[in-house]
């Protein structure tokens, strides 16, 4: 698991940067919502505006989707891991970098505009009554990740440079992290930073939204066969054709449906109130505990009198099998696997999301089907259940923030899509 984001408190000794700023002293990090404060007339030349952006990657083997994002004066390109789970873009940072990990590039150097500690974005990094500025000319920001990776730096504006889907330059001066001290997980990508696509104020949605650039809304379209397209705002699909459900009010930090029941093969489980979180820093999905272990004893019941066996010598996932002779895809065996579904309820409207055999197998180097539904309670997760990118392949994903709603259509996730407006 990457990007389940939690706060945490550290206590960081005083270092001189580059620019002349001090280091964070000990601050929490986290979410808040938007404050919708833009200009209704100039927000109206928006509705139908687009920035699209290709993806790379695969969920299997690379284990990530990533995206270029052209980021400074001179704009120069960095390879950043997209992250519905978490807020805040920042990039590995020469400021000098105390510690920093492998990258495809060059580490950022920041801009000498700091972000000041009194900032509203800054104020939304921080829990409430915990945010303190030792520094008031700075904000200092620390994040850690479920899988123990963490950044600790500075909040800095740079220019980001972006094209409108009709070609027109879109060059907005955003808030991002400059990260001079990085600790790795256990699934870490070598990417020069992240880009947060959250809820909150500093995820790049939000501030192009703040700044009358965009509707609030981030999609993405996974392809199967790898790669894809990213997405912010609203003139790339037909809303009438989308599947849509309302985000959780009682889970705000998170794009979260809410409560679920977990339906296989057509049939409940019995369990419900599964609270199921969208996730594109996640490469597999996970069930909690419970839900899990009833996953795996339907499939051991399904599989029973198979042609398969469990594959102890496979460790690419916790748990794969092995037929007769090698697997060369999911097509092999899709036969003998059921879809399984989260059915949710909204405003008394039934939906379900639901995950074929392609949306949760893998077929590894060994020619062995491999489960990528994984323990959630193995990695801290306690409760969630986190919907990962290899159960959004190949469909549109997508976040309106201003509605609140989420919402997936199946979708060709090769092609990049034409804007549904001709606009200026």
């Amino acid at each position: 698991m990457t990007k389940m984001r939690f706060g945490m408190v550290l206590n960081v000794v005083a270092l001189m940067l580059l620019l002349g700023f001090c280091c964070a002293s000990d601050y929490k990090w986290r979410k808040a919502m938007i404050s919708g404060e833009t200009s209704s007339s100039m927000m109206m030349n928006r509705v139908g505006s687009s920035v699209l952006l290709p993806l790379y990657g695969n969920v299997y083997p690379i284990g990530y989707y990533n995206v270029t994002i052209n980021i400074g004066q001179p704009s120069k390109p960095y390879f950043l891991d997209l992250d519905t789970g978490s807020d805040l873009t920042w990039l590995q940072c020469d400021a000098p970098c105390v510690h920093c990990v492998e990258a495809p590039h060059p580490f950022y150097r920041p801009s000498n505009d700091l972000v000041p500690c009194r900032d509203p974005l800054c104020e939304s990094l921080h829990p409430p009554g915990e945010h303190k500025c030792d520094n008031p000319h700075q904000c200092d920001y620390e994040v850690e990740y479920a899988d123990g990776g963490s950044s600790l730096g500075v909040l800095v504006r740079d220019v980001f440079a972006l094209n409108y889907t009709n070609g027109a330059p879109l060059n907005p001066r955003l808030a991002l992290g400059c990260g001079y001290d990085q600790l790795s997980g256990t699934s870490h990508h070598p990417l020069d930073g992240i880009l947060g696509l959250g809820r909150g104020k500093t995820s790049i949605t939000s501030q192009l939204y703040s700044q009358s650039l965009l509707r609030n809304v981030v999609g993405h379209c996974l392809s199967g066969r790898g790669g894809g397209f990213l997405f912010f705002g609203d003139g790339l699909y037909d809303s009438s054709r989308i599947v849509w459900t309302s985000m959780s009010l009682e889970l705000p930090k998170f794009y979260s449906p809410g409560f679920a029941e977990l339906v296989f093969s057509g049939k409940t489980t019995g369990l419900k109130d599964l609270i199921v979180v969208f996730d594109s820093g996640s490469s597999y999905t996970y069930f909690n505990s419970q839900a899990y272990q009833n996953l795996l004893d339907s499939m051991n019941k399904e599989l029973a009198g198979k042609p398969f066996k469990v594959a102890t010598d496979d460790q690419t996932l916790p748990l794969c099998w092995k037929g007769r002779k090698p697997f060369k895809s999911v097509r092999d065996v899709r036969k003998f696997f059921k879809s399984i579904s989260f059915a949710f309820t909204s405003n008394g409207a039934k939906t379900q999301f639901e995950l074929p055999p392609e949306s949760y197998l893998i077929i590894s180097n060994k020619g062995n089907v491999c489960l990528g539904i994984l323990n959630g309670s193995d990695v801290g997760l306690k409760n969630l259940n986190i919907i990962g990118d290899i159960s959004m392949q190949d469909r549109m994903v997508i976040y309106d923030n201003e509605k609140q709603l989420i919402g997936w259509d199946p979708a060709n996730c090769d092609q990049l899509p034409k804007p549904k407006y001709a606009y200026t």
